[in-house]
């Protein structure tokens, strides 16, 4: 029932019953006329008065009775209302529990990126500056490199991030309306972009091996017609590898940190450190640390499900 409906309900109520107890006191006030007449022994002026009162006062019971009878069905209403809530918020949250879950086994996978993007300093896109050694690797390094993004590629499996689409939780919800709308379009926006990630990470993999020639990464690399385009491949898997963590972990912290609250997810509002661009995944781990670790949801801390290792 929708709140207009509801203050609509209310003020009619109101008006009955203001309207019920206005006739009844009138019908009070023509009683005592009608005894004052008794007295003076003037029937026709007397049963003119009883006229009156029953009627007023016959009306101010029927009006009184609909009101009272429009309340209960509105209390009645209302309560159903917020029992229908309590169990579609029960619901979601049950549902939002089970995803985390899932996310947070992935996150285990998603820690395994870190040593590899963060070699030697936290991981920049060349463009921005950086100079890692995840950047700068050429040679034996390189090679090195891409045996581990060979190894991530066996152990990460990119099929499972399907999982972490809270928002369809939500969207599936006739509550989805009582979210904040800044805080929906982020995590609409983050989930995108891990989506994003994913595909272009399965891109990445094949344009790597083409990149090699079927060379393996030792001699590939050694190899002046090929090093070139083995590397240009290697910056745009680790570029994407930059976006699957730093939006996986955005989006489980989010999504612990609303569970976290229970039935009052409703009544959050974006965490403008935690939702901010940074320049370094680094540097939005410092921010998550202050605020995901305070929470947790159920016996997990919503900043240790992230799997992340302060440098």
């Amino acid at each position: 029932m929708g709140f207009d409906a509801v203050a609509g309900g209310h003020i009619l109520i109101s008006m009955l019953a203001l309207l019920g107890a206005l006739l009844l006191i009138v019908s009070l006030f023509i009683n005592k006329q009608v005894a004052h007449y008794t007295e003076r022994d003037e029937r026709h002026k007397e049963k003119q008065l009883e006229y009156y009162r029953n009627t007023f006062s016959q009306l101010g019971v029927i009006f009184l009775g609909i009101g009272v009878s429009l309340f209960i069905f509105f209390f009645q209403q209302s309560y159903l209302e917020r029992q229908r809530q309590n169990a579609q918020t029960q619901e979601l949250l049950g549902k939002l529990a089970v995803r985390l879950s899932r996310a947070t086994t992935l996150l285990e996978f998603v820690a395994e990126v870190d040593p590899v993007l963060d070699n030697g300093g936290a991981y920049l896109a060349p463009e921005d500056g950086g100079t890692n050694g995840a950047v700068r690797a050429s040679g034996p390094a390189l090679a090195k490199q891409i045996e581990e993004i060979a190894l991530l590629q066996r152990e990460i499996d990119l099929d499972g991030f399907a999982a972490m689409q809270f928002s369809e939780d939500f969207q599936s919800s006739p509550l989805v309306n009582r979210m904040d709308p800044h805080l929906w379009f982020a995590m609409v926006k983050d989930e995108a972009d891990l989506e994003y990630a994913v595909e272009q990470l399965r891109q990445d993999y094949m344009d790597l091996q083409a990149a090699l020639a079927g060379q393996p990464p030792g001699i590939g690399v050694a190899k002046p017609d090929l090093a070139g385009g083995i590397k240009r491949e290697a910056l745009d898997v680790l570029w994407d590898y930059a976006w699957l963590r730093d939006r996986s972990r955005r989006v489980a912290g989010r999504a612990c940190w609303l569970l976290s609250h229970g039935p009052n997810l409703f009544t959050l509002k974006p965490i403008q450190a935690i939702e901010a661009a940074y320049k370094s995944h680094q540097e939005w781990l410092d921010q998550a640390q202050r605020t995901y670790g305070q929470v947790s949801a159920g016996r997990e801390n919503c900043y240790q499900i992230l799997r992340a290792e302060q440098s």
